[in-house]
């Protein structure tokens, strides 16, 4: 009887820590106010990292990114270079919606990206394909992202599988200095 009481009190405490989970529009008295098209114009560098879900870091990587927006699309060009010496690209093409809302699409993404931006933070939603030993896993990435000033923005991004993060992408992003490289 002792062990189905402890067991009852380790779901209740397991169920309340997972309903936790922060909502976007607790940011919305936050400043500065993150415009995505704004900040993501011209070139940007960011430094980043993946963590295991042990959280031991797994990879790091310089990202290089160049902006451009037409009225409400936007193409982000990225360009990772990991320490490993792998180079990778990714192109997102991206729509402003109302309200502060974006979707977007790029290569190894699996249909739509859906963000929306609140204060300083922005959320961003999508399906990712990652090459692992040869195969094309799928996984769900909860990104968000908060601007500190107007240079520079954290991000942090867990990735799922069947509703389990196995990973997290922390990343910085800086913008003062335009002219600097990943090489």
């Amino acid at each position: 009887m002792k062990s189905f009481y402890r067991l009852s009190i380790l779901l209740i405490v397991l169920l309340s820590l997972s309903s936790c989970t922060t909502k976007l529009a607790e940011y919305q008295a936050t400043s500065p106010t993150f415009d995505i098209k704004t900040y993501f114009t011209g070139n940007i560098v960011a430094w980043g990292m993946v963590q295991d879900y042990t959280n031991n870091v797994t990879r790091r990587f310089c990202v290089e990114i160049d902006g451009q927006w037409q009225g409400n699309k936007g193409l982000l060009k990225e360009v990772f270079y990991f320490v490993d010496g792998e180079v990778s690209y990714r192109n997102w093409q991206l729509t402003k919606l109302a309200q502060g809302k974006y979707q977007g699409s790029a290569e190894d993404v699996v249909g739509q990206a859906y963000g929306q931006q609140v204060g300083f933070a922005f959320q961003w939603q999508y399906n990712l394909l990652v090459p692992i030993d040869g195969d094309q896993i799928q996984f769900s990435l909860d990104d968000w992202m908060y601007q500190i000033d107007e240079y520079r923005v954290f991000n942090r991004t867990e990735m799922k599988k069947f509703g389990v993060t196995l990973a997290e992408i922390t990343l910085f992003f800086d913008k003062q200095l335009p002219d600097k490289k990943c090489q």
